[in-house]
């Protein structure tokens, strides 16, 4: 399993493709990985108002895959980026009710950050894990963080009423188009 431990790598070089059993996700599977995002945030009950279109970004992979490549989860020293681990991220919806939280003690963190509504920019990188059922996973970071204590993850009401600029396909956006 990864650890988690308290680690400042920042200095880490640019790193290749593949390497100790940490790889990069191609151009399509971050295409995938953010629609898919995006087709669970478009889809919360109760719906958002003030849900972000989450766009890839690079700078947030680079770090997932820095952190992977030492074993362990994004430590807190990352700033302003969230994480989760990909074989957990929204199946917690069925502990989760808007406004509650957890309604089982069941853990609610995974969902949540994925439909943190201010967090729009992810980056994932995958491990294979060799000695473990599941041999792949995917991590991703999440940027800006969310998931504060006591606070739901986006704001009730009818889609895009309460967007910074644009709606498109029911999710906040820079611009109305594709973009």
């Amino acid at each position: 399993m990864l650890k988690y431990l308290e680690a400042i790598h920042t200095s880490l070089p640019e790193l290749p493709i593949n390497m100790a059993g940490v790889t990069r996700t191609t151009s399509t599977e971050q295409t995938e990985i953010v629609n898919k995002h995006n087709t669970l945030r478009r889809g919360v009950q109760a719906t958002a108002s003030n849900m972000m279109k989450m766009v890839k970004t690079n700078e947030a992979e680079q770090k997932m895959i820095k952190d992977l490549l030492l074993l362990i989860l994004p430590s807190k020293s990352l700033s302003g980026c969230g994480e989760n681990l990909y074989m957990a991220w929204y199946n917690k919806v069925a502990n989760f009710l808007y406004g509650v939280g957890s309604i089982n003690g069941g853990v609610v963190g995974h969902y949540t950050q994925v439909v943190w509504a201010t967090s729009k920019n992810t980056g994932c990188a995958m491990a294979y894990c060799s000695n473990s059922t599941y041999k792949y996973f995917y991590v991703c970071h999440y940027c800006p963080q969310g998931n504060y204590n006591f606070t739901n993850p986006y704001k009730s009401g009818t889609s895009c009423s309460d967007c910074p600029s644009a709606c498109y396909n029911k999710l906040c956006s820079k611009c109305k188009n594709i973009c």
